[in-house]
């Protein structure tokens, strides 16, 4: 599993870092996301998932 994230698309809405923070943060500046780790461990699969169905904007991608 590989994670992609857009941060031109990033509302800052947070919902990514409230599912998992281990794999995502946010900039302090804006808001938008970071991410934390590019292949999470299969601990982290499910999470990263739903992260990306929770974003708003659309701007995480799982492949």
């Amino acid at each position: 599993m590989k994670i992609s994230v857009d941060q031109s698309k990033c509302c800052g809405s947070g919902m990514c870092v409230l599912t998992d923070p281990d794999l995502f943060d946010q900039n302090e500046d804006d808001g938008t996301v970071v991410l934390l780790q590019e292949h999470p461990d299969e601990a982290h699969e499910a999470t990263a998932e739903e992260a990306a169905g929770l974003c708003p904007a659309g701007a995480i991608t799982i492949s």
